[in-house]
């Protein structure tokens, strides 16, 4: 496969910098951008290459405008453009301030409008492009504390169904997204937060490497939708099909395991600019961790079960 020329938006952590990482192991041509320089000239480093780095606010359309310019005159066309850059706020929605919730829908839902937008218009001249847009679990069911992330990711998923129907005329154009669940980023500990404590990925927990490797093959193999989380369609099917019952347990369930146990005071996070992401966070269980423990607890119970069986015949025989 010839080189390609890559665009990522949202490349200095996260996501975002595992598929700078793996396209340029690729040998693809990378133009990175984020709105953190030393972020985005850590991964450049690491990418063994050269790549363009332009900073950009994804909240300002003429920004992304002149990263789409600085992307063509270093290489005259964009081959693939992966969009995950996001930001998250964590509250009630009645305890979010107005301008907190605003933002994040700004990011999130806008900032990809002006990504499709410049990208299309590219896409457009050249009569091909692949489109990969940062989606979400949470952009399919619903969770408490996370409106404005929620409202954003489903605000998303209406904008890129509608972009497929309006790109048919362009068969050589494809707008895909990948569609993760928890995935081990500093999202969570950098966002915005007015619930009290610190949030984290429930479990299980991907890496940012296994979400990269199913945007690599979405520009490999352009498809619709590619889901990245062991539990999603189990997610998905109690939000649709046991509604009464996905809304009475969303809630404890993200305390217990969407929110950790370290306190915070009310904070901005990195929504309005940006700051030092630290990666990591309060316990984060991955895949491998929570089959243990399930298969833990299925042993033990088996084990007791079994236990109770023996000492039931043996209360029979000697009764």
């Amino acid at each position: 496969m010839s080189s390609r020329i890559v665009v990522v938006t949202g490349a200095s952590s996260g996501i975002g910098r595992a598929a700078a990482l793996a396209f340029a192991a690729r040998g693809d041509h990378l133009v990175l951008a984020a709105r953190d320089r030393a972020g985005l000239e850590a991964v450049a480093a690491r990418t063994g290459a050269d790549p363009l780095i332009v900073v950009t606010d994804v909240t300002r359309a003429e920004a992304v405008e002149a990263l789409a310019a600085a992307a063509l005159r270093r290489h005259g066309r964009i081959d693939v453009w992966v969009d995950t850059a996001a930001v998250m706020a964590y509250g009630k929605f009645e305890d979010l301030p107005a301008e907190v919730f605003d933002r994040v829908v700004t990011t999130d839902l806008l900032g990809s409008a002006h990504v499709a937008r410049s990208a299309l218009k590219v896409f457009r001249r050249q009569g091909r492009g692949t489109l990969i847009m940062g989606s979400s679990l949470l952009a399919h069911v619903t969770a408490p504390y996370m409106s404005a992330y929620v409202t954003a990711k489903w605000g998303l998923r209406g904008l890129l169904r509608t972009l497929r129907q309006e790109t048919r005329d362009l068969p050589e154009v494809h707008i895909c997204q990948v569609t993760p669940g928890s995935v081990d980023t500093s999202i969570y500990t950098s966002a915005a937060n007015y619930a009290g404590f610190v949030g984290r990925p429930p479990p299980p927990v991907d890496s940012p490497e296994r979400v990269a490797g199913a945007v690599l093959a979405l520009a490999d193999h352009p498809r619709t939708e590619v889901t990245v989380g062991a539990a999603n369609k189990v997610i998905q099917l109690g939000f649709t099909a046991l509604p009464p019952v996905y809304d009475a347990l969303v809630t404890p369930l993200m305390r217990a395991f969407g929110l950790s146990r370290q306190a915070t005071t009310p904070h901005n996070g990195n929504i309005f600019a940006s700051r030092p992401r630290t990666d990591g966070g309060p316990v984060r269980w991955n895949r491998t961790q929570v089959a243990t423990a399930a298969l833990t607890t299925a042993t033990a119970a088996a084990l007791l079960g079994r236990a109770a069986l023996r000492g039931l015949a043996t209360a029979r025989r000697r009764g």
